[in-house]
């Protein structure tokens, strides 16, 4: 290992690959700030500059350095305009968004920043200490295991209802989770309740849907309450990066937490930075104490550092399935297999053996890509988040404008703007009604991964046996169960106190 970590700093720190990391890094950075785009997209158009690279190792490292990066600069669209164009930050639009509009719009960037590097460094030394070991822990993950991840992930959406808020939240995923049906199904490649559209037959695309909840309604409020731009405040306010002691304080413990949760969900082929970010806001949400509870959705440090951490970390966990298994974790992790493979690199158990260069050059090269994405953001936030300084009648326009480019290059199909129109308006009078949209994302996200992996467990296993022949499923189901159980004894209890209170009163 010593020796393997020596030829990996030897061929990471050499200049050729230095420029690698921070072009990648850059590149990554952009894409990721423009929703819509994401890291997929942007590394199926690299491969070919991979490939006339020659050089594996220079290839991977610049590849890996879009992917992170993007995943790095992915909150900045969510926090400003509240546009999460990638779905492992739209947990981070929960409290980002919230905190810009309180004039707070450099902190947040700073928060997330921080957040991201941490995550982002603290995976790159897991990888490189347990990577080995993790890739037989990921074996032993099959259909069934995922299926029960996937409701794990389902269950925590109390966390993303506020107070009295659980039967709309529950409503809002029931929804999600039937949207997800549109297209073909896993079991049978049919159409399903697509109504002859031919557009819908692969279903719903997410880059629409997430603008259509999020992006959208945020310009027709704009247009509706003129006091609802407050432009982030005077300028004081968006140059303040600042982070006091108790903020500090609040965050540290959490960051640990998600960066340490986020790889080891990282790690599991199929479950990826979407499911990580979700699950690291529900869970610093429901261990927060009462009081901090509530501030959830309306602003929280602690809510915009979990996710972001999380998400970072599980995007650096990922590699760990791909290089040591050959097993892609996510659709990006998909495509950067396709270019291993192109490049004449035989992923596996023996990657690391054969061609330790390979291996720990890009293990290496995320935590000098991590340092090199901080020192790159924390000078440019100031002036990115004088978007939000913007008047209001620039400000409208350049938010559709993104929502509708990004609507339109994910599916490169104008039916998708129909759509998205028409989900907009449908999520803004949710908006009026007080429901909650994040659960409904979750739902759609999760729902098509949830019904793949049932499909599967059902045919390997004929029938719903499978709860009960793995112990590891019904482990993850008690999980679930406890979940929703404990938030419901919890508001019930509170409830009791508060009516005990008013009688003796």
């Amino acid at each position: 290992m010593l020796d393997g970590i020596w030829i990996g700093l030897s061929t990471a720190f050499s200049f050729s690959n230095l420029l690698m990391v921070i072009g990648g890094c850059l590149i990554g950075t952009f894409i990721g700030m423009l929703p819509g785009l994401g890291p997929m997209s942007i590394i199926a158009i690299m491969i070919p500059v991979a490939i006339s690279i020659g050089d594996p190792s220079a290839a991977l490292i610049l590849l890996a350095g879009v992917y992170y990066g993007a995943i790095f600069g992915g909150s900045t669209s969510s926090i400003l305009i509240n546009a999460p164009g990638v779905a492992s930050t739209v947990a981070t639009s929960f409290d980002g968004y919230p905190l810009a509009r309180q004039g707070k719009a450099g902190k947040a960037l700073t928060v997330a920043a921080i957040a991201s590097f941490a995550g982002g460094s603290i995976g790159a030394i897991l990888l490189m200490i347990f990577a080995p070991a993790l890739a037989s822990v990921a074996l032993l993950f099959h259909s069934a295991e995922y299926f029960a991840l996937m409701v794990v992930g389902l269950s925590a959406i109390a966390a993303f209802a506020g107070s009295g808020q659980v039967a709309k939240a529950l409503l809002m995923t029931l929804v999600g989770l039937m949207m997800a049906t549109v297209g073909e199904g896993a079991l049978f490649n049919q159409p399903r309740f697509t109504m002859g559209i031919l557009d819908l037959q692969s279903g719903f695309g997410f880059i629409t849907l997430a603008m259509a909840m999020f992006a959208l309604p945020e310009a027709l409020f704009l247009v509706l309450d003129p006091s609802r731009s407050n432009s982030g405040g005077n300028g004081g306010d968006i140059k303040d990066l600042r982070i006091t002691k108790e903020e500090a304080k609040k965050i540290t413990p959490v960051i640990g937490r998600q960066s340490i949760q986020g790889f080891l969900i990282g790690v599991l082929p199929g479950a990826g930075a979407t499911i990580a970010s979700f699950l690291g806001y529900a869970v610093e949400r429901n261990i927060a104490p009462k009081e901090e509870q509530a501030e959830f959705g309306k602003g929280s440090v602690k809510g915009l550092a979990a996710p972001e951490s999380a998400n970072n970390a599980a995007c650096t966990g990922s590699f760990v399935p791909l290089l040591t298994l050959g097993i892609p974790g996510s659709g990006t992790t998909a495509i950067l297999l396709g270019a291993l493979i192109a490049l004449n690199v035989s992923p596996g158990p023996r990657l690391m053996v054969d061609q330790p260069e390979i291996f720990w050059s890009v293990i290496i090269s995320m935590y000098v890509g991590n340092v090199i994405l901080l020192i790159l953001n924390l000078p440019l936030i100031p002036y990115i988040a004088k978007v939000l300084a913007v008047p209001r009648n620039y400000l409208i326009p350049f938010i559709l404008f993104f929502t509708l480019m990004g609507a339109y290059i994910g599916q490169n199909n104008a039916t998708e703007l129909l759509m998205l129109v028409g989900f907009g308006i449908c999520a803004t009078l949710l908006r009026f009604a007080n429901y909650p949209l994040a659960p409904l994302l979750i739902g759609f996200i999760l729902g098509s991964m949830l019904e793949d992996n049932f499909s599967r467990s059902m045919q390997l296993y004929d029938g719903i046996g499978f709860i009960l022949e793995r112990p590891m499923t019904m482990g993850l189901l008690a999980l679930a169960v406890i979940l929703v159980v404990l938030p419901t004894l919890r508001a019930r209890r509170v409830r009791k106190q508060e009516l005990q209170a008013a009688e003796s009163d």
